[in-house]
């Protein structure tokens, strides 16, 4: 903002284009009150310059009534807390009072409300502000405060004028904020039908049919039984084979020809529970990754804030060792049923209470997260039956409850178009959040050029083009002295010409 004044302008304190200003009331005891009002606290003035309809009741007494109560036009500031805030209190709003943590402005003559209430917005009085504040656990703003912060004047009808313009242009960005802050919604629930349209078959059905089948899921599922058996023999070869859990029999929707109804037990060959038990004393600044719930997000592995065991420790963990290609659930808390794949890639790792399936080869381990992640297999599996204050994850859901089995290559198909989907979600995503913060910053831009006047036509330049004289702001700050003088009782007006 720069300090070359407009034409016509004048820089002045703040409290020279006051008609008056006064702290709120805490209200008076039940008994004393003779007037109930509502109260507007601090805490009911927001950020964006509104104030809360729900609102206490306070009582006043007749001699505090009039003088507490909030007339259309007066100007809100927060003076205690988060110091700054401000609301103009709008026309026809219900009868109601201020506390006293919050300091009411009265513009006089002349002065238009919005426009003084504008200039208190902007970054430079917020900055004056805050420097005032006193305090460390709750800052407060002393009323002395007033008294320093300058504002730059500009003739009263330009005032109106600039008000008009910030008021259209801001309702612009507030429109443009409201659509942006409805789009991750709609990203959300692309990504949903997305990955219902990739476990129903819809999302590859074109590629269906130009593309032949050489091994249908019927087909595929007696390849991965053996493959099954063959492991289980490689790890317990005195025992006698586990067969797979049965699927459970359910209302199942109709799926393509080429796929198949079965269960995570026939596609894995292990389906475990990471570790449980107590790591308080078992992290170490480096060694063996160690994952737990908040490493997992929907079909993402997230390294942030990843802790280290010892190798030791790892080498004792072995069930719950991870060397990549492993399908991870979150057991329990807040995310329970968030789902992803552990990439080879990121190396060896160990985890605690996540569910663990390791897929055998017939199975794409990131289709098999797609499908636990979309709605019909949080659904369908339950990720969210049994637990009460917090979702817990019976892993005997993983193994029986019945999942569509495409054909490995259209697994892989299906698979690669949910990411293209996905990565497409997150570049808008992106954009969407760049174009927030840029929206974010707007209104700033917006007062700057405001009180530089540059947002309208000024007042000078109006009144060359119309061939006319002007009031100056500082004919205007003559004129609110002269009305403030002629309201004030006739004592203090005796008072004020004897001393001068």
């Amino acid at each position: 903002m720069s300090d070359e004044l407009p034409e016509g302008w004048t820089s002045v304190a703040l409290t020279s284009v006051l008609g008056s200003q006064f702290t709120g009331h805490w209200g008076v005891a039940p008994e004393k009150a003779e007037h109930a009002v509502h109260v507007v606290r601090n805490g009911d003035i927001s950020r964006d310059s509104t104030v809360r309809e729900s609102l206490p009741l306070r009582g006043l007494s007749s001699r505090e009534y009039e003088k507490a109560l909030l007339r259309s036009g007066d100007i809100l500031v927060t003076t205690s807390g988060d110091l700054g805030k401000t609301a103009l209190w709008p026309a026809g709003a219900r009868e109601a009072a201020a506390t006293n943590f919050v300091r009411v402005l009265r513009c006089g003559a002349g002065i238009e409300p919005g426009y003084l209430h504008y200039w208190i917005r902007t970054n430079r009085v917020q900055a004056a502000i805050d420097f005032a504040g006193r305090g460390n656990a709750i800052r407060n703003l002393p009323s002395s405060t007033w008294d320093e912060i300058e504002v730059l004047l500009a003739p009263s009808a330009e005032q109106r004028r600039i008000v008009a313009k910030v008021e259209a242009l801001l309702e612009q960005v507030r429109r443009a904020k409201d659509r942006l802050e409805r789009v991750p919604l709609i990203l959300k629930r692309f990504r949903q039908a997305v990955l219902a349209a990739a476990c129903s078959g819809q999302l590859t059905a074109q590629w269906r049919e130009g593309h032949v089948t050489r091994e249908t899921a019927t087909e595929l599922l007696v390849r991965l039984d053996s493959e099954r058996k063959a492991r289980w023999l490689q790890r317990n070869p005195k025992r006698r084979v586990q067969a797979p859990s049965d699927v459970v029999q359910e209302d199942l929707p109709s799926i393509p020809e080429s796929w198949a109804w079965t269960n995570f037990d026939h596609c894995a060959w292990e389906i475990t529970v990471g570790h449980v038990g107590p790591m308080k004393h078992r992290y170490v600044e480096r060694g063996t990754p160690f994952l737990r719930s908040q490493n997992v997000r929907p079909l993402r592995f997230d390294p942030a804030n990843i802790v280290f065991i010892d190798s030791d420790f790892h080498a004792a963990l072995r069930k719950s060792q991870l060397m990549g290609g492993e399908i991870l659930v979150t057991r329990s808390g807040a995310n329970t049923g968030d789902c992803c794949v552990y990439a080879a890639a990121s190396g060896e790792a160990n985890c605690a209470d996540l569910v663990i399936t390791r897929p055998l080869s017939g199975l794409v381990p990131s289709y098999g997260a797609i499908y636990i992640s979309s709605p019909e297999g949080q659904a369908r599996i339950g990720l969210r039956e049994t637990g009460m204050a917090q979702p817990h994850f019976n892993i005997k859901a993983m193994r029986v409850k019945a999942f569509p089995l495409p054909p490995f290559d259209e697994q892989q198909e299906i698979a690669r178009r949910v990411e293209v989907l996905f990565t497409l979600a997150a570049a808008i995503e992106q954009r969407v959040e760049r174009a927030a913060l840029r929206a974010g910053n707007i209104p700033q831009a917006i007062l700057s050029k405001a009180f530089a006047g540059e947002l309208v036509l000024t007042e000078a330049e109006l009144a060359r083009a119309e061939r006319r004289d002007y009031e100056t702001a500082e004919q205007l700050l003559a004129r609110v002295r002269e009305a403030a003088h002629e309201q004030a009782p006739a004592s203090l007006r005796r008072g004020r010409a004897v001393k001068a």
